[in-house]
């Protein structure tokens, strides 16, 4: 099992949401997170006044996945999130170790 955690601009979920139910996950916890990258940020002019914006609103996406189901998520995620400008975003993945739910005790790939 893996943790695929992406970390998308925010007008982008509703499309990352569809594309990985469209390969059968279900579930996903979603962040609301600032960050920065290549991007750097950005100045914006409030009340005539300018500032500068260094930190950019993000969704961090974390999904558990099935080892035979991770790189048809990446690519769903991919296809999905990308605009093709700077600030796509970037997915890592992560080993689980175990999954319990909690409800009724499941473990492993049955919990997910």
């Amino acid at each position: 099992m893996k943790l695929v955690i992406a970390i998308i601009k925010p007008f982008k979920l509703d499309e990352v949401r569809e594309a990985l139910s469209g390969i059968g996950l279900q579930g996903m916890t979603v962040t609301e997170v600032k960050g920065f990258g290549r991007q750097k940020g950005h100045t914006e002019l409030y009340r005539g006044a300018e500032y500068a914006v260094d930190f950019l609103p993000k969704l961090r996406v974390e999904v558990a996945v099935p080892d035979d189901q991770v790189d048809p998520a990446i690519e769903a995620i991919i296809q999905s999130a990308h605009t093709g400008k700077i600030g796509d975003g970037k997915i890592f993945i992560m080993p689980l170790e175990q999954i319990v739910r909690i409800r009724t005790g499941e473990t492993g790939d049955t919990a997910i």
